[in-house]
């Protein structure tokens, strides 16, 4: 659950929008139309008329650009306006929810009825009048036609609208701020604002002082509207509260409600009054909504409903109650009055009105008696007499059970459920969607991470992706099938829409997602088909049914043909038919099968691809049958064209003939077939996935599986296939790598049992299908298989502490398992029977099991033959209804309690002996109820609330006192059905229940208003449910494993969690769930578990305590690890698992004797629990990872003479970094890193240096406070150590490289004196190294047990420093004595209080306080004179990355990309715990959101201003003090694939893979302008030519070629896309103009090229003579008319990735393009084993000074540049090259060749003369170079890096180049 928003401190107690935005200047608002400031008489003062015939020309609207946004996050919203008389108005507004969805909510007296979709709200507007009038009255009590024009006589109006309450109510979301308001015509506008509080608008702020109105907020002055001397304001005024105080209104319309109307001016609710009963109208368009709300979410009544009668009372006593409905339960303006009426409530009785109404009684016994109608109201609600203040403690009780929601689904554990031939990739080939049962699952390949669409009620038994996977759709089976069509990227629901059949069967999806089929039987059992018309479903869900038809034939699978919504395909038993959808009707044409037709045939494909040169319909469709014929079918003829048999090994040679007989053996029975472009995949029940070349002649590859293959799927790259198979497996292979990944196994029946291993994180699980699995919780793998063919195992138990867990058996055996080496340990058969329950004791030394048949035995668990102890029988209950948990044992292990011998008792044990206890009868519990009660399950709480709970078939939940048997309380109705298991977790704080395919969790002590949460998700009956070990965790089983987040453990509780003795006096309430700011610090109890509070204060004052005195408290161990560094002296740890006392009595040095020797080669650490150093990368993404990169670094050969190219600018900034960015503010020292540089850039006027060296990427930087040393660290890929680098700040020359660290350094620090280094590794080295920086000679260096995140000096002390990481704090202490150098730590656990497992950040202040970050969103301050964590409070709601201190100011930033800046001046008085001073609040000072993870930050000494980087590859300069940011370095996140110059290079552009397109200024490198594609990535783009015309100069153009196949212009100029085309079916690879820009030439990656008009944007022609391989490079150039003998003035040349160049003559006005040559190079004899798609590609350009030479490189027989000439048709030159060449780029002045490789050098070479220069800088591949123009720069990417180089020689004296 996401953790309550912060408000910003700016927004109290109100904004006043208009004034705020200074509306009068529309500087930052928009205004359209008839808008004028006019005087109203009645208010004295300027308002704002809007009037316009049309509502949507004539409006103003906050802010001015629907991009921007208000960020208003006030819960209340108040219009202070006036309706137009006889006119209509309309007012928008936009809010966002929490997940981030724009919900628009509009409200007009032009609506006649409320509507509601996913994204809009439509509420009807009544207009009110002058009091008495026919309007007025008539409006009141009208059930129609409620809304119209404004009357005469309408009133001023105040507008209060819950925009919390509302989006919670009708769309079940949570309110996050507002985003935009428009008010359009008719209207009068006064004012807008927002406020967290509830004003009273007919109370002024000097009424209620004069009136000593306490209890009322009254409206500020500002807004309140003007009262006469001696006029009532709600005679003059109307005050509009929505939703409304009283009853609902009709058709969910606005308008004045009964309860606002007062006799005084100044009166208002502050004296509640009573009202009639009412019923509850709910319009048509939300009933069946609410209905849905009320079932899974209404709470029930707090006690047991009363069986006896009612009492009848005559009379209705005055008890002052306003009775009011509240859907919500938390409406902010309602509590209850006195602690009195809700004792009252407490215990509720809740029978059916007969009027539909609610009425309230109070008998004599001052009970409460409700009578409550079976209607749309949800619950009770006193209200509030007054608008007051929403108190914070107030607020959270009225929420109940927190957090909510209190689980969260993580991770499920199945496939299938009704279908295992269902899933889908996405189309990045990254996740796969499938079913789980009733659950759409989408799990990411790479991470095994999970996402859920929940919402069906039964199994999905179909699902389909349209093309580009936005949209999924999704049906369920059985009588009610559905289906469900989702926003696949955000994960909501669009539709949901009835399917007029039952069983649907088949989905399919069009490409373009605007068309959907549907498959599955009508009432009669007949085939039906339905076609629907979804293209508006992402604008309103809306779903129309297109076409629909009645078959008889069968069908198996059916599906919509890629290049024609209309057209569909379907097979099934003995025919394959082709569908139609025509002027609204779908008609089919059978395919004449011939000899075929008695082929059971199981699945279609299409023809890959959409065929650009031919018509779409001609193309080939396959299908495939039981029988293992592959049947060929032309789609266009409707006829056979092939037919083939396929058999195992393919044993039958003639099995690919044109036509096979029928008779021919025994083919293989293929259920699945999928094509791509390369081969065919197919799934049979033989279990073989096998892979086909397109003519089937043999298997290149196959995999076995577990059962039959069910499904296959080849991705959309081709690279990997999945497979499904009948056992409940889904995997994929890989085809690269010829591996085989298992993402998902799951049982093929009921799941009835389960267990865990919290110590190893296994699961165990037992099914009805004869298996027991243990499985990895975290993984999700199966780990283990044990199979019982003649049995079925139905209860399951883990050994709490070994590796061991018993199974219970159908037959009655117990068998003890070791899983450790697979093997059966014992069996025991005691039993006849179901197993019904198996538990061990809590401590491990005993086994007890029962039978359905009444026995119950003891066992011993201390022995590996688990032998008997004792056999009783007849005492457990009979039935196999009290599995698989029949069984509970008190926590301490002392009693077992069972139902039995009766279902009417409840028996507890000693544990130890099996001695009779004591007999509960539960029958007679309830003396009320002539029905005896049984018990169904039992479960004992902790101990230490000496509690048993039982639960019965009447649907209670009895507390019992565990020792003597007595009712201590009971709640009533807590599943629909019997509730089928129970548990408490370890700190009795919560109860989980499960019952009616539900999950439950209560507050425990049942104490709350709202008790309990709801969570859905299972399709069937769970047979089972539990927390896990560690408290984190939900597991539920039934039809799959559930595994939920149990989100309690993550939030910090009330203080009465705890027991009263460890409360800390003066620690605060703290209200986590409030959405208002935090009032109090949350202080950490750093008590241990059985001591007084006041003894640890006195301890911590008087010094530490002796190990031997410290016998309650925090034990304290003394434990060495070993260290290694240049003086070998061992390190003295000690772990201090709550608290550290004072320092000094800890460390000490440990003598150099005791380990010298070892420290060459480190062993395994001791300390920390014996941990081997074998960390995996933590989750934190604080921890630096190098970006994964296939090129290898390779040095620069040795040039003579001056360099050809000076690197001048780097654009861009290492976003992967940590904390590789520095900047000090008195010398303006400003560096960061990009890839492997160091750029030190002059702010003021941008000019940069480069420091070079590094061959791997910079991790992180470091410099000295007197800013004259700079360090940077990197490590290399596929090499071993990293390198630290020691520049000179002033010269930028390298002083020293250090190596010591094995892999990447995570952080680095300079002690305040700069006499030491300080460098961390990251989770592959964990080394810290001490480094001398008089000579940079290492000092002293050691190990730690947990990966380190980050490090810093202490600023007061120059030999202090601290790190933090994984699980603790570290205070390291530095003692030099002459040569001798001594390390001493104190290690400081994370307080259990902080719920933090990972310290991400730190850093000091100068008052001996440090603060640290956590990955929870935590920030402790920690007293770093006693080393004890004194405070914690939530600052974000997402990981925190960075912090930065100065003074009393801190700042964070974190995940969230948000950065916040806190007062914390308060936090010293806490830490001086002798002045009794405690903290009130941290205040949140101010806050903003930034482009991406905030990775790095430096402030000044006032914390003012600073920069901040992001992960988006941008550095910020933010301003606190003017809350500004502004972008001082841009770059790119993602791979930049080309770079183009304009023509007068001004300017230039960058296109990258996450769609998005920069163009910058050349002058400066600054970006301008950005066009952002979003879910496309922009492989190619080209700079319209310069035409000698100055219409044509205005008109720049950018063309860009998208992977989705489309081309797309955009203006420069105007800033906009001007033309969209669609000429590929694939990705465009390569684009350019013709010379005079009247054409555009692209290519795509199946090798056709299109010819498309850049005004029109028709496809002129299509060539495909490059067909198959894809397009690499297109380029332009003039020629001679008639040169090469064809007209024309200009030709172009066309290189695929094939090492084949076409070259062109071409007249576009004549609409002629001839071939003029064409060059194939050759391969390699020998060619080497690589990934293809890693070949170096082919690449050509024409000679820019010399017509007719074409200048190629490729992958062919040696690395080479080869020069042609078109005219002798022949090579006339080679160039050999020591690395194949990935980029290739001639320069405009005729003598430069540059060259990128993937060695990361760029070379550039003199043609003439063979000359040749290394240049390094990149990080990667350089994969594309472009010279300018002129000739005097050169762009170079490698990945997203962009290097500007500066070229020294451009001879312009060279008319003519001879490369002979």
């Amino acid at each position: 659950m996401e953790k309550p928003k912060i408000e910003s401190v700016w927004q109290r107690p109100y904004v006043n929008i208009f004034k705020h935005f200074k509306l009068e200047e529309w500087k930052k608002s928009t205004k359209e139309g008839d808008i004028a400031p006019v005087m109203d008489k009645t208010l004295k003062c300027t308002v704002y008329r809007i009037r316009g015939s049309i509502p949507a020309g004539n409006y103003i609207q906050l802010p001015k650009t629907t991009t921007q946004s208000l960020g208003l996050v006030g819960r209340y919203l108040y219009i202070l306006f006036k309706p137009i008389v006889s006119k209509y108005f309309v007012v928008h507004f936009d809010a966002v929810t929490e997940d981030s969805q724009v919900i628009r909510i509009s409200f007009s007296n032009l609506f006649k009825e409320f509507k509601c979709t996913v994204t809009w709200l439509q509420f009807p507007f009544v207009c009110g009048a002058v009091k008495g009038s026919v309007y007025n009255t008539t409006a009141k009590s009208a059930k129609q036609d409620l809304v119209g024009l404004a009357p005469v006589g309408v009133k001023w109006t105040c507008l209060i609208m819950d925009l919390h309450y509302i989006l919670l109510f009708y769309l079940k979301r949570h309110y996050s701020h507002l985003k935009s308001i428009k008010l359009c015509s008719n209207m009068y506008v006064k004012n807008i604002f927002t406020s967290d509080l509830l004003f009273e608008p007919s109370v002024t702020v000097h009424e209620a002082k004069r009136a000593g109105l306490h209890d009322v907020s009254p409206m500020p002055r500002e807004m309140a509207f003007l009262v006469p001397k001696g006029e009532n304001w709600h005679d003059i005024y109307d005050c509009i509260r929505f939703p409304s105080d009283g009853v609902k209104m009709p058709y969910d319309s606005i308008q004045k409600g009964h309860t606002s109307p007062h006799k005084t001016g100044h009166s208002t609710h502050y004296t509640p009054i009573r009202t009639n009963s009412h019923t509850v109208s709910v319009s048509k368009a939300v009933k069946d909504r609410v209905s849905l709300i009320q079932q899974i979410t209404s709470p029930e009544a707090e006690m047991c409903r009363h069986r006896r009668s009612p009492r009848i009372v005559r009379s209705i006593p005055e008890i002052h109650l306003d009775i009011t409905l509240s859907p919500n339960h938390d409406r902010g303006s309602r509590d209850w009055e006195n602690d009195e009426t809700t004792k009252s409530l407490e215990c509720m009785k809740v029978i059916p009105a007969d009027d539909g109404g609610i009425h309230v009684f109070a008998d004599q016994g001052g009970r409460a008696v409700i009578h409550r109608a079976d209607s749309d109201i949800e619950t009770l609600r006193t209200k509030v007499s007054t608008p007051t203040r929403l108190s914070t403690e107030k607020f959270r009780k009225r929420k109940g059970l927190q957090p909510d929601p209190i689980l969260k689904l993580k991770k499920i554990i199945g496939y299938g459920g009704c279908t295992v031939k269902c899933a889908a990739w996405t189309k990045s080939g990254s996740a796969v969607a499938y079913p789980c049962h009733a659950i759409v699952v989408v799990m990411e390949i790479d991470t095994g991470q999970q996402r859920f669409f929940i919402g069906h009620t039964d199994k999905v038994s179909a699902l389909s992706f349209n093309g580009s996977t936005t949209l999924l759709a999704s049906a369920q089976t059985g009588n009610v099938s559905l289906i469900r069509v989702w926003n696949f990227n955000q994960g909501n629901c669009l539709a949901m829409f009835k399917t007029h059949v039952h069983s649907v069967s088949s989905l399919s999806f069009s490409f373009n997602g605007g068309v959907l089929c549907s498959v599955g039987k009508d009432g009669h059992g007949k085939t039906m088909v339905v076609v629907w018309n979804t293209s508006k479903v992402n604008q309103d869900g809306e779903v129309l049914v297109m076409a629909k038809a009645h078959t008889e034939v069968d069908i198996q699978v059916m599906k919509i043909a890629a290049f024609d919504d209309t057209r569909m395909v379907s097979c099934g038993r003995d025919n394959i038919r082709l569908w139609r959808v025509r002027n609204g009707a779908l008609r089919s044409c059978p395919v004449n099968l011939g000899e075929y037709h008695c082929l059971a045939f199981t699945d279609i494909a299409f023809e890959e691809g959409n065929l650009a040169d031919k018509d779409p319909v001609e193309r080939t469709l396959f299908a495939c049958s039981k029988s293992g014929h592959i049947i060929e079918i032309d789609y266009k003829n409707v006829v056979i064209k092939k037919a083939r048999r396929l058999f195992p090994s393919q044993q039958n040679p003639s099995s690919h003939p044109e036509t096979v007989s029928l008779n021919t053996g025994s083919g293989i029975a293929i259920n699945s077939i999928s094509i791509s472009a390369a081969f065919c995949a197919t799934g049979s029940d033989d279990g073989y996935l096998r892979l086909w070349p397109l003519d089937f002649s043999t298997v290149f590859l196959e995999a076995e599986h577990e059962g039959g293959v069910s499904f296959v799927s080849i991705d959309p790259n081709g690279l990997k296939v999945l497979a499904a198979t009948t056992a409940g497996n889904l995997g994929y292979l890989d085809i690269p790598s010829r591996g085989y990944t298992t993402l998902m196994r799951s049982h093929m029946n009921k799941i009835l049992a389960f267990s865990v291993d919290g110590i190893r994180r296994h699961l165990v699980t037992v099914s009805e299908d004869c298996t027991i699995r243990v499985w990895d919780i975290d993984s999700m793998q199966q780990l283990y298989d044990f199979v019982s063919a003649e049995e079925t195992p139905c209860a399951v138990t883990f050994h709490p502490s070994r590796q061991v867990f018993a199974c219970g058996f159908s037959s009655g055996v117990v068998r003890i398992f070791n899983v450790g080496n697979s093997s059966l340990l014992a069996e025991q058969r005691q039993h006849r029977g179901h197993v019904i329950g198996l538990i061990f004791s809590p401590n491990g030394e005993y086994m007890y099991s029962a039978g359905s048949l009444g026995s119950l035995a003891l066992y011993d668990a201390t022995k590996e033959d688990h032998h008997v102890i004792r056999i009783l029988g007849n005492v457990v209950a009979r039935g196999s209804c009290y599995g698989p948990d029949a069984l509970t044992v008190s926590s301490d292990s002392g009693h077992l309690a069972f139902v039995g011998p009766s279902e009417f008792v409840v028996t507890v044990m000693d544990a130890h002996s099996l001695d009779e206890l004591m007999l509960i009868d539960v029958s007679i519990l309830d003396l009320e109820t002539t029905t005896l009660d049984t018990a169904i399950k039992v479960c004992y709480p902790p101990a230490a609330v000496n509690q048993l709970l039982v639960s019965t078939s009447s649907n209670k939940i009895l507390w019992l006192n565990a020792k003597t048997g007595k009712l201590l309380r009971e709640m009533c109705n807590i599943h629909k059905t019997v509730p089928s298991s129970l548990a408490v977790t370890e700190d009795a704080q919560y109860l989980l229940t499960t019952g009616e395919k539900v999950v439950k969790i209560w507050d425990y002590k049942m104490k709350l208003e709202i008790n309990f949460q709801v969570f859905i998700g299972h399709s069937e009956s769970i047979q089972q449910a539990a927390f896990s070990p560690d408290q984190l965790s939900v597991i539920s089983v039934g039809d799959a494993i559930f595994i939920w987040d149990f989100l309690a453990a993550a939030l910090d509780q009330e203080t009465n969690v705890l027991p009263n003795e460890l409360r800390r006096p003066e620690a605060p309430l703290i209200a986590e769930n409030s959405e208002h700011p935090r009032q109090f610090v949350p202080v950490p109890s750093f008590s241990p578990p059985h001591s007084h509070v006041h003894d640890v204060e006195r301890n911590e004052q008087d010094g530490s305590l002796p190990y031997s005195e410290n016998k309650d408290g925090c034990r304290q161990r003394d434990e060495s690890i070993r260290v290694g560094r240049s003086r070998d002296l061992p390190l003295q740890v000690h772990d201090d698992l709550h608290c550290g006392e004072h320092i000094s009595s800890h460390l000490r040095p440990v003598s150099s004797q005791e380990d010298q020797g070892d420290f060459e080669e480190p062993g395994p650490l001791v300390g920390d629990g014996d941990i081997q150093h074998n960390c995996s990368r933590p989750e934190s993404y604080k921890h630096f990872a190098a970006r994964f990169k296939t090129s290898v670094s390779q040095g620069a050969a040795l040039s003579e003479g001056k360099d050809d190219l000076k690197l001048k600018v780097v654009i861009g900034y290492n976003g992967n970094g940590r904390g590789n960015m520095v900047w000090n503010p008195d010398t303006a020292l400003f560096a960061y890193s990009c890839g492997c540089l160091v750029v030190i850039e002059d702010l003021h006027s941008g000019s940069q240096r480069h420091l070079t060296g590094h061959t791997g990427e910079i991790s992180t930087l470091a410099v000295s406070h007197d800013t004259q040393d700079l360090a940077s660290a990197s490590g290399e890929q596929n090499k071993t150590g990293c390198c630290i680098f020691i520049w000179d700040v002033m010269s930028g020359s390298c002083k020293k490289v250090l190596s010591q660290h094995a892999s990447e350094v995570q952080a680095m620090a300079y002690s305040r004196d700069d006499r030491l280094l300080m460098s961390a590794g990251d989770y592959r080295d964990l080394t810290i190294a001490l480094w001398n920086t008089r000579n940079y000679e290492l000092l002293a260096t050691t190990r730690v047990s947990s990966p380190i995140h980050d490090l810093a000096f202490d600023p007061t002390a120059y030999n202090e420093f601290a790190c933090v990481g994984v699980g603790a704090v570290h205070f390291w202490l530095v003692e030099q004595s002459g040569n001798e150098v001594q390390l001493k730590v104190h290690r400081v656990s994370i307080p259990d209080e902080v719920n933090a497992g990972e310290l991400t950040a730190l850093c000091y202040n100068g008052d001996s306080v440090l603060y640290t970050a956590t990955n929870t969103g935590k920030i402790c301050a920690w007293d770093t004179q006693h080393n004890r964590c004194f405070m914690t409070w939530d600052a974000d709601e997402g990981e925190i990355g960075i912090v930065q201190c100065r003074g009393y100011r801190l700042m964070s930033g974190s995940n969230t990309k948000k950065i916040r800046l806190w007062a914390v001046a308060a936090v010293q008085e806490m830490r001086c715990e002798e002045t009794g001073a405690r903290s009130n609040s941290v205040l949140l000072e101010h806050e903003m959101i930034l482009d991406g993870t905030v990775v790095s930050a430096v402030f000044d000494d006032i914390m003012d201003m600073g920069i901040v980087g992001t992960t988006a590859g941008t550095l910020w300069y933010i301003n606190w003090a003017e809350n500004t940011s502004i972008r001082l370095i841009s770059g790119h996140r993602n791979k930049v694939n080309q770079v183009i110059f304009s023509p007068d290079e001004s300017r230039f552009a960058t296109c990258a893979e996450d769609g998005s397109l920069r163009v910058w200024v050349m002058n400066g490198t600054e970006l301008v302008v950005q066009f952002h594609v979003l879910n496309q990535s922009c492989l190619c783009m080209a700079w319209s030519p310069t035409i000698n015309s100055r219409k044509c100069a205005d008109k720049q153009q950018i063309v860009a070629g998208y992977s989705d196949g489309t081309i797309r212009l955009f203006g420069i100029l105007k800033t906009e896309m001007e033309l969209k085309i669609h000429p590929h079916p694939v990705a465009v690879s390569a684009i350019t103009y013709s010379m005079d820009g009247e054409v555009i030439i692209s290519g795509g990656k199946d090798g056709l090229m299109a010819v498309s008009s850049p005004r029109t944007g028709i496809t002129i022609r299509v060539i495909s003579d490059h067909k198959g391989s894809p397009i690499t490079t297109i380029e332009c150039t003039q020629k001679r008319y008639d040169e090469f003998g064809l007209e024309g003035d200009e030709m172009w040349l066309a290189v695929s990735s094939d090492r084949r160049v076409s070259i062109w003559a071409a007249d576009w006005h004549k609409d002629q393009c001839e071939l003029i040559d064409w060059l194939t190079f050759p391969a390699p004899i020998e060619p080497q084993i690589r990934d293809k798609n890693s070949l170096p590609p082919s690449l050509a350009a024409f000679s820019p000074r010399q017509s007719g030479i074409v200048v190629y490189v490729g992958f062919g027989v040696k690395p080479e540049i080869i020069l042609y000439c078109l005219h002798s048709k022949q090579t006339i030159k080679q160039i050999a090259l020591p690395h194949w060449a990935a980029s290739l780029c001639l320069s405009p002045t005729g003598q430069l060749i540059a060259v990128g490789t993937c060695e990361r050098l760029m070379k550039i070479i003199h043609y003439p003369n063979g000359k040749c220069q290394d240049f390094t800088g990149h990080n990667d591949t350089v994969h594309f170079i472009r010279f300018a123009p002129s000739g005097k720069f050169l762009l170079s990417i490698a990945y997203n890096e962009v290097l500007v180089w500066q070229v020294q020689k451009t001879p312009s004296d060279l008319n003519s180049i001879q490369y002979l």
